[in-house]
């Protein structure tokens, strides 16, 4: 399944490596959990160190690597507090006997077994260990212990050992991992969203991305759009709650989770698409592709073989997909984007009014920071004279922030108490 790797931009996973053979596979955890697009800071015992070195994890994770209960370099030197605070998860992979029993005990005589008492985030462990060892009872004992304090415990794997022996003690690999905490964040954010969620219970349709209009069959009439916005839109809305379908103009670009992907080419196929999404039914309708205003009249039929100078094609105007939506007589609420070089918020409202759309958001696709391709954007949204809404201006931020925003004021126009025009 494809996935949306922004989702977890903002969580912060404090990945915590005891003693062990199996602390080699925790680097490669952290290139999985930073591929998913979290935030990782390492945390090392001193019998981790004497496996593998902190300058690995340091490369791998971008974050400096804390070793030492006390950091003359933190804040009042009580690193151990700040890091409590900052991680949303605590996963000790590999965990060892030792670590597993100071837990149970509530020792605190190193940096990790600190964290563990100061944190409020959950914790998970990942035992690694020999055979013989796991199945002691004074490991069952203390593994019980951490389970009735709130930890969560991801059972060894069965196989061969380092020692020799065989049996279950195998840190499960680190792709599992990977997959075991990115899915525990959806789900946390997909049950919060079901509860909470700005747009629970509403279908929303959004076209993202370029058209390409074919000149002949190898050969076609585009634009520099990449999609982001559009894509990053769609993963709020669903985690907003909505069900989300996505009519996907040629991108490179994974599908958010979650969202149903449609893909399209032309500008006419995008808008038989749309039609026919209006038709399942639809409470929103968000038009972020950058459509093309024309298409070739008369699609070669083979390749245009080049001879002379010049080339003249001839091009017919392109159906205006969000005007057509919004003319009808079922429409849903109608949010549309313009993307101009000048005149930004003048064009912006124009538009608003001639295409009869309830909001619009606006951007200057000239500014090289907030451009096409740019993995930021800064936007004003203007609202239809009825809604008697101010006109918002989202200051330079992710893609994925302005989403959030966005959906936010869709979210306030539509439990806005429209005002008779």
């Amino acid at each position: 399944m494809s996935f949306d790797l922004s989702v977890f931009s903002n969580k912060n996973i404090i990945l915590a490596v005891t003693g062990g053979i199996a602390a080699y596979k925790s680097a490669i955890l952290v290139r999985r959990l930073k591929d998913y697009g979290f935030n990782v800071c390492v945390v090392m015992t001193k019998g981790a160190q004497a496996f593998i070195t902190p300058l690995t994890f340091q490369a791998l994770s971008g974050n400096p690597v804390h070793t030492e209960l006390l950091d003359p370099e933190a804040e009042a030197g009580m690193g151990h507090i700040e890091l409590a605070r900052w991680a949303d998860l605590i996963l000790v992979a590999p965990a060892s006997c030792d670590t597993i029993a100071k837990f149970a005990a509530g020792l605190a005589d190193d940096l990790l077994s600190t964290l563990y008492l100061a944190t409020k985030a959950p914790v998970w462990v990942a035992p690694a260990m020999n055979q013989q060892m796991w199945a002691a009872k004074p490991t069952q004992r203390n593994l019980n212990t951490l389970v009735e304090d709130g930890v969560h415990v991801i059972m060894p794997e069965a196989g061969s050992q380092a020692c020799g022996d065989v049996g279950l003690g195998r840190m499960p690999e680190p792709e599992d991992l990977a997959e075991q905490v990115k899915n525990y964040f959806h789900q946390a954010q997909r049950a919060i969203a079901e509860k909470f969620g700005l747009l629970a219970g509403k279908r929303v349709v959004i076209t993202a991305g370029p058209t390409r209009e074919a000149i002949d069959p190898v050969r076609y009439i585009s634009n520099h759009s990449t999609g982001k916005m559009g894509f990053a839109i769609a993963a709020a809305c669903y985690s907003a709650g909505a069900k989300v379908t996505l009519l996907a103009g040629p991108v490179s670009l994974d599908t958010p989770n979650g969202v149903r992907r449609i893909n399209v080419s032309s500008a006419i196929k995008m808008l038989d698409e749309s039609m026919h999404q209006l038709e399942e039914g639809c409470d929103v309708f968000i038009a972020t592709a950058a459509v093309a205003d024309y298409r070739v009249a008369e699609v070669a039929e083979h390749k245009i073989k080049k001879a002379g100078d010049e080339l003249n094609v001839s091009l017919v105007k392109n159906p205006d997909i969000v005007a057509t939506i919004a003319q009808q007589s079922k429409r849903p609420f109608m949010v549309g984007f313009a993307a101009e070089t000048r005149n930004v918020e003048e064009y912006a409202a124009g538009k608003l009014v001639a295409k009869k759309l309830d909001m619009i958001a606006c951007n200057d696709v000239s500014r090289a920071d907030i451009g096409f391709a740019s993995d930021q954007n800064a936007m004003t949204v203007f609202f239809a004279e009825q809604y008697q809404m101010e006109k918002r201006d989202l200051e330079k931020a992710s893609k994925q922030e302005i989403a959030q925003q966005l959906v936010e004021a869709i979210h306030d126009a539509l439990h806005h108490e429209i005002e008779p025009i």
